[in-house]
């Protein structure tokens, strides 16, 4: 896939933007492909560019000293990562691996900082992505501290229900019990009370969700 102004207007970080403007962008980047399983960053790395996801899916991770993984995002086409060593100029605070095949456009600070100064409609989309970014951690402070698993269970369900633009992943027992901050038993039990209490069907590997209303209503969205 060739870095071109299109590919770069789908980014984030980057729309609004005239097709001349990008243009003159497009050679500070670089384009990296991954395969499923693969690691992008390790935690405590240091890495001044900021990452975006062209296509694919990479999963943003934390690990405990005992190996316990919490997933704190799925990150998507269009979407950025690893901001904040780039803006903060530190370590990263997370690793991000390939949860399929995913290909990655990276700008080292150097270049995007002067970017961001003579472009405000940059800055101001930057800004945009890494409040998001803020907002979904502050959501998952909420979920961890004053949801049941039941209702985590939930929210990733709908969260997931609709395909992206890459199509949505298939998670597994594992990956859900790392967003939702516990073990693959409880997520096992849990999918079996939402699938006897009528909100969802399990047809081998597939979850189908047949009462949308009422995973809104145990994952608190109503």
């Amino acid at each position: 896939m060739t870095i071109n102004a299109e590919n770069l207007g789908k980014l984030k970080y980057f729309a609004g933007l005239e097709p001349g403007q990008l243009s003159n962008m497009t050679l500070l980047f670089t384009e990296k492909a991954f395969v499923k399983g693969q690691t992008i960053i390790a935690e405590d790395d240091v890495n001044e560019q900021v990452h975006f996801v062209s296509s694919g899916v990479v999963k943003i991770f934390k690990t405990s000293s005992e190996g316990k993984e919490q997933i704190i995002k799925l990150v998507r086409p269009g979407e950025s990562f690893n901001d904040i060593p780039v803006f903060n100029q530190g370590p990263c605070p997370y690793s991000a691996q390939a949860l399929g095949n995913a290909v990655i456009y990276r700008i080292d600070r150097k270049d995007l900082l002067p970017m961001m100064k003579s472009n405000w409609t940059v800055t101001a989309n930057a800004l945009a992505a890494v409040a998001e970014q803020s907002r979904l951690l502050l959501q998952l402070v909420e979920d961890l501290s004053f949801k049941n698993v039941t209702g985590r269970v939930a929210k990733i369900l709908l969260q997931h229900s609709v395909p992206g633009p890459e199509g949505a992943p298939r998670l597994t027992q594992y990956e859900m019990a790392a967003m939702a901050g516990t073990a693959r038993e409880v997520v096992g039990r849990s999918l079996k009370a939402l699938e006897d209490g009528g909100a969802i069907r399990l047809e081998g590997h597939r979850m189908v969700i047949v009462d949308k209303e009422y995973l809104k209503q145990l994952a608190g969205l109503n």
